[in-house]
């Protein structure tokens, strides 16, 4: 096994422990155990990237059992689930880590380089810098919360951060698709100028997100977010069909309850730095950020998605897809491109 699949192989053991779900924070202790009461020094050895054991194909298939569900992992401990308990999609998802890892252990070119052709949120150079830039959440909404407030024992900082949840979803799969790339998060009142000529990932819309809206200004995109500034307004996205203007919004009931968010998706050329992209992930509310994440980022949806936007939009340096996010008991769920009553809006527009 050459020196450079073994490091390929260790970097993505290392990388599912990590990266897999990153709000878990799982040590190398949890998997040990999890793993049937291995040495700590053995799961080590294993993800060590500069002098790799190879880890045998039985447990790489124990790690492919465990990593294919979040249900291996109930908040407090790590364990691998019977065979027979796992759902079709989890089948699937296990087949496939099963499929690279093997693929890996025999010494071949990693399988993440096939999901490099496919995957939007791979960036093809190494050492190119990607920042993913959240809104920092107003005072009005922190001044309550104790976790929140840095001169309390409790502070948290991701706690004064909107969209949270979009970022964790976002940041774990960019670091896991990325693994020599330097990947950080700020907060858009804390951007250095670095971080504005490097890959830009945008999180949220133009009510708290200021880099958002100064992007959305400089870039070629003829879709204005209208925010939520006025009394009892939802706002929407404003964009032109046949020469007129149109504004798409969300839906609430008459108790102001969420039934369905408005999700926009835009890649295109970075306003910063020619060689570097912007990408926007942004909704009416928070589902609406989440929904326009995880449609690229959800193993259910990712493929079907990204061949939609392939086909659609082709090798197109910018494009965006305005698409419906529905929300069920309180749950946004992960929009599928692929349904023509799911999208709202596309740019640019199909050929006649």
């Amino acid at each position: 096994m050459s020196p450079v699949a073994s490091r390929a192989l260790a970097r993505r053991l290392k990388g599912l422990r990590e990266e897999q779900w990153p709000d878990a924070g799982l040590t190398q202790a949890q998997l040990a155990q999890a793993l049937g009461g291995l040495s700590i020094s053995l799961i080590s050895s294993w993800e060590n990237v500069q002098k790799p054991t190879r880890a045998p194909a039985r447990r790489l298939e124990a790690y492919a059992t465990l990593f294919a569900t979040r249900r291996s992992w109930d908040g407090e401990s790590l364990r691998i689930l019977p065979l027979e308990e796992l759902t079709d999609e989890e089948r699937d998802r296990r087949k496939d880590l099963l499929d690279e890892l093997l693929w890996l252990r025999e010494g071949n070119e990693p399988v993440s380089a096939k999901a490099a052709v496919t995957d939007f949120w791979t960036f093809e150079e190494n050492d190119q810098r990607i920042t993913i830039v959240c809104a920092q959440l107003p005072e009005k909404y922190r001044r309550h919360l104790s976790y929140a407030d840095p001169e309390s024992a409790d502070f948290v900082s991701l706690y004064t951060y909107a969209d949270p949840d979009a970022l964790i979803e976002l940041f774990g799969h960019i670091r896991a698709r990325n693994p020599e790339n330097p990947v950080t998060f700020r907060t858009s009142g804390k951007l250095d100028p670095d971080d504005y000529t490097s890959h830009l990932v945008l999180l949220g819309g133009v009510d708290f997100n200021s880099v958002t809206k100064d992007v959305i200004k400089r870039v070629e995109l003829p879709v204005e977010q209208v925010g939520r500034e006025a009394a009892g307004a939802h706002g929407g996205f404003r964009v032109k069909e046949n020469g007129q203007s149109k504004l798409i919004e969300p839906q609430l009931d008459e108790q102001g309850h969420l039934l369905e968010d408005v999700a926009l998706f835009y890649r295109g050329v970075s306003p910063f730095n020619r060689k570097r992209t912007v990408s926007v992930c942004n909704g009416m509310y928070g589902r609406g950020t989440l929904g326009a994440v995880r449609a690229l980022t959800d193993t259910r949806f990712l493929d079907r998605n990204t061949a939609y936007l392939r086909e659609r939009f082709g090798d197109m340096e910018s494009f965006s897809i305005i698409s419906r996010v529905p929300v069920v008991g309180g749950q946004g769920l992960t929009p599928d491109w692929t349904l023509e009553e799911n999208r709202l809006h596309e740019w640019p527009e199909a050929a006649a």
